[in-house]
């Protein structure tokens, strides 16, 4: 037993060495077909996805994040980029805020000048529609403009009318279509001259106060001068006595005392 044991331990031994004898041997033929003038070039490491993603992006120092390059609006006149959204809002705040037009980098101490043909492509049309028309008022003089007179609609207007022609009373609004006095810059009182409608309190120049107006012209009605009530004469004399006890001529609306009777506007 003894003999085979050791038999068996030589006989591995003599494999191991014979296999590694075969490897040397077949290494060595491998690198002698090899050429010599021909470098062996070893395989370069594999990029990290991770920080070629990262080296495209770009810090934007007001919403704190890094964008996209894409993303980026930057200013040629100082070198300072921000995100596209920051800038749309920097620029919609300066306008609203102000009524100048000069808009300018948001960066720390700077004093760089922003373009609205530069900013265009990168601003939300929202804020571009408000720029361009802060830009047209610059342009028109504080005489020459005015709004339109209905709150839902408020568009600039241009008085472009001619001092040396007649005046325009009754005009349209080119954006709401409404007809408005361009004389009073109120919406159209229909059936009142402008002077007497400048003559009115502000709580009578509502629309039903001045289809009242109309109505009482078109019945002959005549006024109180002292509570602005109206009454109708049916007949009699001119001389009305108001349910505020004042007396007045029907007629030119005088106060009795003034008239007598003498009115000539009485048919």
């Amino acid at each position: 037993m003894a003999k085979e044991t050791l038999s068996n331990a030589q006989y591995a031994e003599e494999v191991l060495f014979q296999e590694e004898s075969m490897g040397s041997v077949i290494i060595s033929q491998v690198k002698n077909k090899i050429p010599s003038s021909i470098p062996m070039i070893e395989p370069s490491p594999e990029p990290n996805p991770k920080e070629t993603g990262e080296s495209s992006l770009i810090f934007c120092e007001i919403c704190v994040e890094r964008k996209e390059i894409d993303q980026m609006f930057k200013i040629d006149s100082c070198a300072h980029s921000f995100c596209c959204e920051c800038m749309s809002k920097h620029v919609a705040a300066k306008i609203q805020d102000s009524t100048c037009t000069i808009i300018t980098c948001p960066g720390m101490n700077c004093r760089a000048i922003l373009e609205l043909d530069i900013c265009r492509s990168q601003l939300s049309k929202g804020v571009i529609d408000i720029w361009e028309e802060m830009l047209c008022k610059e342009m028109i003089s504080e005489w020459e403009k005015f709004y339109c007179p209905f709150k839902d609609c408020s568009a600039l207007l241009v008085n472009d009318c001619d001092c040396g022609g007649e005046a325009i009373r009754e005009s349209e609004c080119p954006f709401c279509h409404r007809l408005f006095c361009a004389q009073c810059y109120v919406p159209w009182h229909s059936g009142v001259e402008c002077e007497e409608f400048q003559r009115l309190n502000e709580d009578e120049r509502g629309r039903e106060d001045l289809m009242v107006m109309e109505l009482a012209r078109a019945q002959k009605w005549s006024r109180c001068p002292h509570c602005k009530f109206y009454v109708e004469r049916t007949e009699g004399c001119p001389h009305i006595t108001c349910r505020c006890k004042f007396e007045f001529c029907y007629g030119c609306g005088s106060q009795w005392t003034a008239c007598q009777g003498g009115c000539q506007r009485i048919s």
